[in-house]
């Protein structure tokens, strides 16, 4: 007779890191042109030369990270003399904690603690690039945390011209960037931009053929044979394309199976997914409104209370409402829909029998919606 129940020493996880969101998987799928784009950036650094520098940008969880972890993993395990850092600018959002990171990649450990300028640790980091003759490669991931006080162009600017102050110096930088409305005209100053002079990379979300694939590659690799049914599969893909995020499915696999593995059962069934759903969905939502401006998440407010009463509401209806309270103008109130609908916090779609009247819906529970915003 079969066992249904777990025992105390048993697991439903081949591999747990499978599920993690920094996993980088051996087969990396639906990517190969943008890695094929990065890879061109690459190449004249590989022949001594100075590394052409790139734009990546796409909703969040597109791939764009994985991406740049997976170029980065290939560069050092050819070459010695490319220097990888990768930077979550979510996390060190200043140019010294950018450029301490830096230093300590070269370096082995990180600069001293206290009295210890920028201009000290830019000047080490450029003197250690050329006694090992090392090009930089730096991606600074969430680009988007630096457009405060210009921090961005304060960062960049140095980096870009550090050969004109120490000879021989190569420096390449990848900007990644999630935030679909940025003005990059605006965004880098004339001091920047004459050097930066980046190729711009789009990551567009993965269609749900795709997300079911990936997925089922890290079930495969993840769980163990049994663990999750075709059904349930299909049951996580969906809740990861209403989700809009792949990053919300990935976690959900693991949140379904740890309940499972909680209970003792040998597999994962709906309610699993279902119970895991309502924390992903709300972890998903917390880092979609925490990445918006304040006009943005003004006019989603305005969407989520119009959103309560289950009535259908117009593009145009919602403007006039956003325009009433907060004076918002059509234009730069379009750009703001088209942004929400991108990062898919809202559908945005024709109604039928309508002409061209757009009709809008929130993809989340409007109280979940309101109670993050307060």
């Amino acid at each position: 007779m079969t066992k249904k129940l777990l025992m105390w020493d048993e697991t439903l996880f081949r591999d747990l890191t499978v599920f993690e969101i920094d996993f980088v998987p051996d087969e990396f799928r639906f990517r190969e042109e943008q890695l094929s784009a990065l890879s061109f950036q690459i190449q004249p650094a590989l022949r001594g030369g100075r590394p052409l520098n790139s734009l990546c940008r796409g909703p969040p969880g597109t791939g764009k990270t994985t991406s740049i972890r997976k170029l980065f993993e290939e560069i050092e395990e050819n070459t010695k003399k490319i220097a990888c850092v990768h930077v979550n600018c979510k996390i060190d959002n200043t140019r010294y904690a950018i450029l301490a990171k830096v230093y300590k990649r070269l370096a082995g450990h990180q600069p001293q603690p206290t009295g210890t300028s920028f201009k000290q640790v830019y000047d080490a980091v450029c003197r250690l690039l050329q006694k090992e003759d090392l090009t930089l490669i730096i991606c600074l991931d969430d680009a988007n945390y630096l457009l405060y006080e210009n921090e961005i162009n304060n960062v960049l600017y140095p980096l870009l011209r550090a050969h004109e102050e120490y000879e021989s110096v190569r420096v390449g930088v990848i900007v990644v960037f999630s935030d679909m409305d940025v003005d990059f005209q605006k965004v880098f100053e004339i001091r920047v931009a004459s050097v930066l002079r980046p190729t711009e990379v789009f990551f567009s979300p993965y269609s749900a053929s795709e997300v079911e694939e990936i997925l089922r590659m890290r079930v495969g690799q993840g769980f163990y044979p049994g663990v999750l049914s075709e059904e349930m599969l299909q049951l996580v893909v969906d809740q990861t394309m209403r989700g809009g995020d792949l990053r919300v499915g990935i976690d959900l696999l693991k949140r379904a199976g740890l309940l499972a593995e909680r209970d003792a059962r040998r597999s994962v069934c709906r309610d699993d997914i279902c119970r895991a759903y309502e924390v992903s969905e709300r972890f998903h939502l917390v880092s979609l409104i925490r990445s918006l401006r304040d006009d943005e998440k003004a006019v989603l407010g305005v969407i989520a209370s119009m959103s309560e009463g289950g009535l259908e509401m117009s593009a145009g209806e919602v403007h006039t409402r956003v325009k009433e309270e907060m004076g918002i103008g059509y234009t730069r109130y379009y750009e703001i829909v088209q942004k929400l609908d991108t990062i898919r916090l809202i559908n945005l779609d024709y109604r039928a029998g309508r002409g061209r009247t757009r009709e809008i819906g929130l993809r989340f529970a409007p109280e979940m919606v309101l109670a993050e915003l307060a």
